[in-house]
C-alpha cells in the first residue's frame, strides 16, 4: 500500500463486512476497547512518575496482591465497555464474578461477552518492562433480553468470535483477530491513532526461542523437562535460545514474530498450570491458531478445552506449529 498507513478505525470499517455478524456491534466494541487502551497506555507511560505502582493492599481472586494499575486499567475497561451499551457482561480477571451490564433502554439487548485480563505481567510494572491487555470476545448463549449468565462466560475458546492484545512495550500496539487472520496495530502517541503496521501476522512454522521459566525446572512434569533438555542440545538447529520475559503477551509477541514456543506447564507448585483459560489462554490460542501456530495443554488443544469455572487455570505451551507438536510428542512419551 504505497499511501498513508491504514488507521485501525478505517480497518474495522473495511473488514466489518467479512465479519459473520456485521451488525456494526463488533465495530464498536473494538472502538470501545482501542479507547480504553490509550488511556491505559497513557497511565502505564507514566507509572513511574507517580505513586501509581506498587501494591493496592487488595488480592484479587487469584489470591495475588493488586497491582495499583492493575486496579486502574480494570477500572478504565469496565467502564469503558459499559458506557458505549455494547456489551452485556464481562469478566475480569480481577473480579471474583461477571458483572451484568443493563443499560435501561436496551433492556439486555446486547450480544456479546467480554473476558478481559486487564494487565497482563503488571508484577513486571515497577521494573519497566512490558505489560499488556489481554481480551477475548463471545456472543452471548443465552436469550437476548434476559440478564446474562454464567454459561455465557462458559464457552470452549473454539466459540470466540474475536481476540486480541494491547501490548504497552517501546511502542504501544493493538493485535487482534476476527477469525481471518491476525493483524498489529502500533500507536502514534503524538497523533493518538493506531496504523495498520504488521499486516497478516504468522507464526514462522519453526523457531529457535523457547520461553518458560526454567528456574521452575525441578517442579515441571517429566515430559516438559525432556522437552527443555532437548531445546538444550547441540544437534541440528539447536541448542535453541532461551527468552523468558515473564509477561505473557510480550513474550507471545516476540515468539509471533520471531518463531518460537511459550511454555507455563503445570508444576508440583501448580498442578493445574498458573494461567487462566479464559481470561489469557483462549484469547492467545485463538491468535495463535489465526496466526499460523498451535496451542494446546500438552495433549489437548487449548480452544477444545469446556471451562468449569471463571478463574479456572490450565497448562499453557504455545508457539511455532511444528515447536508445540514436538512438545506434546514429549509430553505422550513420558506419560
Amino acid at each position: 500500500m504505497a499511501h498513508k498507513k491504514q488507521t485501525l478505525g478505517e480497518f474495522i470499517i473495511e473488514n466489518q463486512s467479512s465479519f459473520q455478524y456485521s451488525s456494526g456491534e463488533l465495530s464498536s466494541l473494538l472502538n470501545s476497547l482501542r479507547l480504553a487502551a490509550k488511556i491505559v497506555n497513557h497511565e502505564v507511560n507514566k507509572a513511574g512518575l507517580v505513586d501509581i505502582i506498587g501494591a493496592a493492599g487488595d488480592t484479587n481472586i487469584q489470591g495475588e496482591d493488586q497491582q495499583k494499575l492493575d486496579v486502574y486499567a480494570n477500572d478504565k475497561f469496565i467502564q469503558t465497555l459499559t458506557k458505549r451499551n455494547i456489551v452485556c457482561g464481562i469478566a475480569s480477571e480481577e473480579e471474583d464474578d461477571f458483572i451484568t451490564i443493563n443499560s435501561q433502554d436496551e433492556n439486555h439487548q446486547n450480544k456479546y461477552v467480554v473476558l478481559i485480563d486487564p494487565l497482563d505481567g503488571s508484577s513486571n510494572i515497577d521494573v519497566n518492562v512490558s505489560v499488556g491487555t489481554i481480551f477475548s470476545i463471545y456472543r452471548r448463549v443465552t436469550p437476548v433480553g434476559t440478564p446474562v449468565m454464567l454459561e455465557d462466560f462458559m464457552q470452549k475458546g473454539s466459540a470466540q468470535v474475536a481476540a486480541g492484545y494491547i501490548v504497552y512495550g517501546t511502542s504501544t500496539m493493538l493485535v487482534y483477530t476476527t477469525g481471518d487472520g491476525v493483524n498489529g496495530f502500533t500507536l502514534n502517541p503524538a497523533i493518538g491513532s493506531f496504523y495498520l503496521s504488521h499486516p497478516n501476522m504468522e507464526f514462522p512454522e519453526s523457531g529457535t526461542i523457547y520461553s518458560v521459566n526454567e528456574g521452575n525446572y525441578i517442579h515441571f512434569p517429566q515430559g516438559i523437562k525432556n522437552y527443555i533438555k532437548y531445546c538444550q542440545q547441540e544437534e541440528d538447529d539447536r541448542p535453541y535460545t532461551s527468552r523468558y520475559i515473564g509477561s505473557l503477551v510480550s513474550d507471545f509477541h516476540r515468539n509471533m514474530i520471531k518463531g518460537g514456543i511459550y511454555l507455563y506447564p503445570q508444576s508440583s507448585k501448580n498442578p493445574n498450570g498458573k494461567l487462566r483459560l479464559l481470561y489469557e489462554c483462549n484469547p492467545i490460542a485463538f491468535l495463535a491458531e489465526q496466526a499460523n501456530g498451535l496451542a494446546s495443554d500438552g495433549f489437548t488443544r487449548i480452544m477444545d478445552i469446556q471451562p468449569t469455572e471463571l478463574h479456572e487455570r490450565v497448562p499453557f505451551i504455545c508457539g511455532s506449529r511444528l515447536m508445540v507438536e514436538k512438545a506434546e510428542e514429549f509430553m505422550r512419551d513420558a506419560q
